[in-house]
């Protein structure tokens, strides 16, 4: 079939039924010049076509959607989260109101780790970098005026993912909502915490088995729900190369395939759940090449390595968030450039939804002023821009081409490699992933001092400046109250119900039943995250990080 013709069959067949689904994009775009927009730009050899593919198909380098932005701009999803539950609610509704289309929700360093505001290990942490939620109280004024089924909610935590994962079903329930019309994504990426982070409660192999539960769980009963993030983000931030960040993630995410294949559900049953988390730093052609590349490597991880027959088990789905770690606390209006630059590296990537950072992130908790700067980022590159209007803008450009191509090679080097260790486990446990990150970040630091690569006001073009942007106050009473609201709770409820469950639950840890089912009815009872957790501490114990010479 000749190019003109595979076109147009490619339009009649999946292009056109998707852009009628969403009528509030335009069919036919065109430039200012009234220069009309091609649906997709398609090279004139046929044997290179075939290589890269049309947008919405194996191997899926131009996009997981026939149609992309064309038919749906990405979810505008801003990460927050602060203090109390009912300042982390004002600012989600302030951001609904701004036209955010997602949530994304940001929780303090005790709810990370599994501990109640009003525990002694929490003692000055409690809503500090992000929102405290200690108990299904807190997730119902957290969610307040917020119908759970009508926004897509990603929730950043990890080891205790399932709790707060039983706790918004829970709500939901309270609602009168469905499960089965939830939307959303838990991070629930433990192997990238013992890798790159340290939020861990558990040892591996419980850890992987509440991941599993998970999957089992939601893929009868939260069928829309994204049911891991797994996570390059935090890998790079870390300090890993672009390279290095696509790598690991994979190899981790063939570590959670593997788990789930062992604990007997079929690849082509959970793998549509699967979603990923990326950073996007300043190298624009290179971030936009490594969202290419990464795509490309996953649908043939999934086809050729694990047998998977459905084209939506091919699919790389990701986040995008900008990179924190690339803001500067000098000069701070600088990373609304840099945050621009990034976000439009992610959408000529192709990314499903994204967060950009504020410029004052670098000194404290963004204001709403700054945050709403962020938004208008992406709506700017959605809306003004251009860029949407083509499904695949910067296909064909020698440049990115050849960068796709290095950057899958050399990951899969790196996959083949951590394999020949034994897995993504086996070379966390050995500290090699750890160590290749360290050695990167080195490099880097060292390139920075040297001035091999300029930051812009911070080793090149530098100022004495007195800061005046806007600060957030935090309220220093917020501790306080989130003890006494727990004092409150847990002397009025059903003391033998309590009691009762979380004799259940520590007999049901030892076992093999899912313990979903489970944690929905101890959080619908009242029962808190630390209570919960300190029952599977006690039986599982806790990880300690391996020491290397």
């Amino acid at each position: 079939m000749d190019l003109e013709a595979r076109k147009k069959q490619w339009e009649k067949d999946v292009l056109h039924p998707i852009t009628n689904k969403y009528p509030e994009r335009k069919e036919n775009f065109s430039t200012t010049s009234n220069i009309p927009v091609p649906n997709v730009a398609l090279p004139k050899d046929a044997d290179y076509l075939e290589q890269l593919g049309f947008p919405g198909e194996f191997p899926f380098t131009r996009g997981v959607q026939p149609t992309m932005y064309r038919g749906r701009l990405w979810t505008m999803r801003q990460y927050a989260g602060f203090a109390t539950a009912e300042e982390s609610n004002e600012r989600y509704r302030y951001l609904l109101a701004q036209g955010q289309t997602g949530l994304s929700v940001a929780f303090d360093l005790p709810t990370q780790i599994g501990y109640d505001a009003d525990d002694p290990i929490a003692t000055g942490e409690v809503g500090k970098v992000g929102v405290s939620i200690s108990s299904i109280n807190d997730m119902e004024v957290l969610f307040r005026e917020i119908p759970l089924d009508r926004v897509s909610t990603s929730m950043t935590i990890n080891a205790p993912a399932s709790v707060l994962l039983a706790m918004y079903i829970a709500l939901a329930k309270k609602q009168g909502v469905d499960p089965k019309r939830l939307r959303g994504t838990i991070q629930n990426d433990i192997l990238k915490e013992f890798i790159a982070r340290g939020t861990y409660i558990y040892p591996p192999k419980p850890s992987m088995r509440l991941i599993t539960d998970i999957f089992k769980y939601c893929k009868e009963n939260i069928p829309r729900w994204n049911t891991i993030s797994i996570s390059g983000y935090h890998i790079r931030e870390a300090g890993s190369t672009a390279v290095q960040e696509v790598a690991f993630t994979l190899a981790n995410a063939i570590a959670y395939v593997d788990s789930a294949l062992q604990s007997g559900l079929g690849v082509d049953e959970f793998s549509q759940q699967l979603s990923f988390f990326f950073a996007a730093h300043n190298q624009f052609l290179e971030e936009v090449a490594k969202f290419r590349a990464a795509r490309r490597l996953w649908a043939r991880i999934m086809k050729e390595r694990f047998s998977a027959k459905d084209p939506r088990s091919w699919m790389l789905r990701f986040h995008t968030q900008t990179g924190g770690s690339t803001l500067t606390a000098q000069q701070p209006e600088n990373n609304v450039v840099r945050v621009a630059i990034q976000a439009l590296a992610a959408v000529m990537g192709g990314t499903q939804s994204l967060h950009t950072n504020s410029m004052d992130e670098a000194l404290w908790l963004p204001t709403e002023k700054s945050v709403r700067v962020a938004l208008r980022t992406q709506q700017v590159i959605g809306y003004e821009s251009g860029v949407a209007d083509s499904i695949d803008p910067l296909a064909g450009s020698y440049l990115i081409e050849y960068m796709t191509d290095e950057i899958e090679t050399q990951a899969r080097k790196y996959i083949e490699r951590i394999d020949d260790l034994g897995g993504a486990l086996k070379a966390i446990e050995l500290g090699f992933l750890q160590n290749e990150i360290q050695e990167a970040a080195y490099q880097y630091q060292k390139s920075i001092e040297n001035k091999e690569n300029l930051v812009v006001g911070v080793n090149a073009f530098e100022v004495n400046e007195k800061i005046e942007l806007e600060r957030l106050a935090v309220d220093p009473t917020i501790e306080r109250n989130q003890i006494a609201k727990l004092t409150k709770l847990k002397s009025s409820r059903d003391q033998a119900k309590v009691s009762e469950l979380l004799t259940q639950l520590e007999k049901e840890s030892l076992g093999d039943n899912n313990l979903m089912p489970l944690m929905i009815e101890c959080v619908e009872n009242q029962l808190t995250l630390g209570e919960i957790c300190g029952v599977l501490r006690k039986t599982w114990g806790e990880y300690q990080p391996p020491t290397w010479i």
